[in-house]
């Protein structure tokens, strides 16, 4: 018996939908602590707390597995980067401050995302969502410029800082990544290079 079309009244679908959440968290969380090659459906069920046959009642492959995770963390950075892209304000530092988290709050995600996304050189079923990060700093910097080398410029800086941020796992400065990420946007060039760690 159902409530309506595609809505159970028993929330069997909401149970599960719970259940996909959590073993999704759970593939995250591996992927953290043990990179991605580290992902098998016995992993993911031990750190869920749930039996293997259960992850592969949700997921029965393993890519489908990781396409999922890799589309969770990738649906937040668009979400955050369409958020950047229709409010008004500075577009460059709202990038910048998003770059940044990956060396804060958003390491364990940032570090997941781009796991996963290196691992879709191997599996091709990641690759579209792994183009994600790209497509949409490309699609930012098209409200700043026209110009196509711009554009690839302002995506490979914004990789290229992420990565480094990841590394070097040390506190960003927001506003040293704004003046790389506009300088990739052809700006007038200023001074700057990578903080480095005293040792």
């Amino acid at each position: 018996m159902s409530g309506g079309e595609g809505r159970p009244v028993d929330g069997r679908r909401a149970r599960g939908d719970k259940r996909r959440a959590e073993i999704i968290e759970a593939t995250l969380a591996v992927v953290t602590r043990d990179g991605a090659a580290g992902v098998t459906h016995r992993t993911v069920a031990k750190q869920a707390g749930i039996t293997t046959s259960l992850s592969t009642y949700y997921f029965a492959a393993l890519d489908d597995l990781l396409v999922a995770a890799l589309s969770s963390v990738a649906d937040t950075y668009t979400a955050r980067i369409r958020q950047i892209i229709d409010e008004p304000g500075d577009k460059l530092h709202g990038l910048a401050e998003l770059i940044v988290e990956s060396g804060g709050p958003g390491r364990e995600r940032a570090l997941a995302e781009r796991e996963l996304s290196t691992l879709a050189a191997r599996r091709p079923a990641l690759a579209p969502v792994a183009r994600q990060w790209r497509e949409n700093v490309a699609e930012l910097a098209a409200t700043l410029t026209n110009d196509p080398e711009a554009i690839a410029a302002l995506v490979a800086a914004s990789d290229g800082l992420c990565t480094a941020i990841l590394i070097d796992n040390i506190p960003a400065d927001t506003d040293y990544v704004q003046r790389v990420l506009s300088q990739a946007l052809g700006a007038p060039r200023e001074a700057a290079r990578w903080p480095v760690e005293e040792r």
